[in-house]
């Protein structure tokens, strides 16, 4: 039988992206159609973000032709594509009508106009969010289909589907509406333990149950590429679409990290904890939330203000190598610094009045160089201990991805200060982990046997030694300077 090729596609806030793989994961053709975010909607007020889904279309579209057609030059037939799947941004609701069209614009999901809908949620969804550990906010969807209720009742009163971005585009691939998966459907209020939306929605907000997609395990089938959409894309109308997941799920997926005990830490602008549990973790403090995994796990996840964004404003994006090759040999720094940038953190603490700080006098600019890296691995760390302190098995190997896995030196330290092996995937990026899950259930037999044949791991970066003991006292001492300016517990030092 002919190797079977897989298709994942990412649409994102600036364009689509499309790769094309085989069943071990090789990446055999790929590419990407922006488009312009400011001509995406016209102007709106403060905090309100909008984007026709006419554009994401076009650009998916563009994205697999040129896609199928880089495949065809390297002498693979679109009919090998054997199943596509799509990921899209997570809390991105649009209005459809009758005929699956929008309505008007997509509310985008880091649009901020519904943050009374979302306090009205909260009060009508307390035995939800206390079963599954979250509250819901303005970048949710259920907050913002209310808002289109109250705010927009000629337009509500057309609606007859409420769909999330990739959904859109699914129905565009294969013409099946009103299908969506568990990721996706969480922010939109979706009863991820009953498996059921709950009657909330309708007896206390008004919003009819009709109007809400059915919600069905991620990597399953829903039918095959339509006659306009091959014709439009080069695809075969052989080719299975498959439900993705949100864009944050497939990183991870991507990752490698999916079976329990593993976790991946992406550092890009902020820094970002996602892994796997046997059982759903609760967190009374609410810094995390748990997405269903399509095996029957858990995967929690949370989001740190810290990040990369503290070298970007304190050092030059080119002297960066400079930096590291400086750095290279030195002993762990005597600084202590939280490297927050903006007021407010969410994760590993919530405190929306916290503050980065520097603590002590660093003897050069490389020195301080290194002292930020440091800290962003000392709020890792902090991040893995608090999720171990929920319940959360943490293994001893840490999937990386973003930015900050170019720099092996960051690595280094970051590998120390946790004490672990920090493994880097050879390919990350949410559209490998749609490429990965349209493989999971049409090929493999679920998802972790699809991540373990088609995730490799490029290198791995083990900790010093010679740094892990001296590491641990610093830390140590991070934590009393958190506590002493009042951001940790007593019990949490």
């Amino acid at each position: 039988m002919a190797e079977r090729l897989f298709l994942g596609i990412d649409v994102g806030t600036q364009g689509a992206r499309a790769l094309a793989v085989n069943e071990a994961g090789e990446v055999l053709a790929e590419a990407s159609q922006d488009f312009p975010l400011s001509g995406a909607a016209p102007l709106l007020p403060e905090g309100w973000f909008e984007q026709p889904p006419v554009l994401w279309w076009k650009a998916t579209r563009e994205a697999i032709a040129r896609t199928v057609s880089l495949l065809r030059r390297a002498g693979h037939h679109p009919s090998r594509i054997h199943a596509v799947s799509v990921t899209s941004t997570s809390g991105t609701i649009l209005a459809l009508d009758e005929h699956c069209e929008p309505l008007g614009p997509a509310i985008m999901y880091n649009d901020r106009r519904s943050g009374a809908q979302a306090a009205r949620v909260n009060a009508a969804a307390e035995e939800l969010t206390a079963k599954l550990g979250y509250k819901f906010n303005a970048s949710f969807g259920l907050p913002k289909m209310l808002w289109l209720k109250e705010q927009r009742p000629d337009l509500f009163a057309r609606t007859r589907l409420f769909a999330h971005a990739g959904d859109y585009i699914l129905t565009k691939l294969c013409g099946e509406s009103g299908i969506t998966d568990y990721s996706t459907a969480l922010k939109s209020g979706y009863d991820l333990v009953a498996e059921a939306w709950p009657a909330f929605i309708e007896d206390f907000l008004g919003l009819p149950l009709s109007t809400l997609p059915t919600v069905l395990p991620p990597g399953t089938p829903i039918g095959r590429v339509t006659a306009e959409c091959a014709a439009a894309t080069g695809l075969a109308r052989s080719t299975l679409v498959v439900l993705g997941m949100t864009d944050g799920c497939t990183s991870q997926i991507a990752s490698g990290a999916v079976r329990p005990g593993a976790w991946n830490t992406t550092i890009g602008t902020t820094l970002v904890l996602k892994g796997v549990t046997s059982r759903l973790l609760l967190d009374p403090k609410g810094r995390i939330y748990s997405h269903r995994h399509p095996d029957g796990y858990w995967m929690p996840g949370g989001a740190s203000n810290v990040g990369g964004d503290c070298l970007e404003l304190h050092f030059q994006r080119e002297e960066f190598d400079a930096l590291n090759r400086a750095i290279r040999n030195r002993p762990p720094t005597t600084l202590l610094i939280y490297p927050l940038q903006k007021k407010g953190e969410r994760f590993p603490i919530v405190d929306p009045e916290a503050e980065g700080f520097v603590a002590g006098q660093p003897a050069d600019r490389y020195e301080l160089y290194q002292g930020y890296l440091e800290g962003v691995g000392y709020v890792e760390r902090l991040a893995y201990d608090v999720l171990s302190r929920l319940g959360a098995e943490v293994g001893k190997r840490i999937y990386v991805a973003g930015g900050a896995t170019k720099s092996p030196e960051w690595l280094r330290i970051r590998a120390s200060i946790l004490n672990k092996t920090l493994q880097k995937p050879k390919v990350t990026g949410a559209h490998m982990g749609a490429a990965i899950l349209a493989a999971s259930r049409t090929h493999w037999g679920s998802l972790c046997e699809a991540a373990d044949r088609m995730v490799t791991v490029e290198s791995e970066t083990s900790p010093d030694p010679a740094l892990t003991a001296c590491y641990a006292d610093r830390y140590r001492d991070f934590l009393a300077e958190m506590s002493k300016r009042g951001y940790l517990a007593s019990e949490e030092v």
